[in-house]
């Protein structure tokens, strides 16, 4: 029996090594921030999981702690990544020219100005700035 479970939390440790391979090549080879975050995003919850599943696996004693880090990695990763795109859009980092944008007129662009700190010079903070009219 425990030879079952060895193999059956190596497969699944297999698994999550290969889909967060693929992730890696998906961050590497895609061409904007936003088709990255979707491979990225998709395949590290099902690599994460399935990593935290192979261990739950091997390490019976472990397993609720684990099985429940799985439920936080699947509740919280998508929210993270969506999060991330959705600042990335706001603050007008581009698309790939071909990309069809869904959400265009449905957010205002945050632009930023640098204003000196009269009290400390050789600090920059940014400040939402006004968009232009016709913007």
């Amino acid at each position: 029996m425990q030879t079952i479970l060895e193999v059956i939390g190596i497969v699944f440790l297999w698994i999550g090594i290969g889909f967060n391979v693929i992730g890696i090549l998906g961050l590497i080879r895609l061409p904007d921030i936003y088709t990255r975050l979707h491979a990225t995003g998709k395949v590290s919850t099902v690599g994460v999981c399935s990593i935290l599943l192979g261990a739950a696996f091997l390490m019976p004693p472990a397993a609720l702690k684990l099985i429940a880090l799985a439920i936080f990695a699947v509740l919280t990763f998508p929210v993270s990544t969506h999060v991330i795109a959705a600042a990335a859009y706001r603050a007008g980092v581009p698309m790939r020219v071909f990309s069809r944008d869904d959400l265009d007129g449905q957010f205002t662009q945050i632009r930023y100005k640098e204003i000196e700190d009269e009290a400390h010079p050789a600090t920059v903070n940014f400040a939402a700035a006004e968009a232009p009219p016709g913007d």
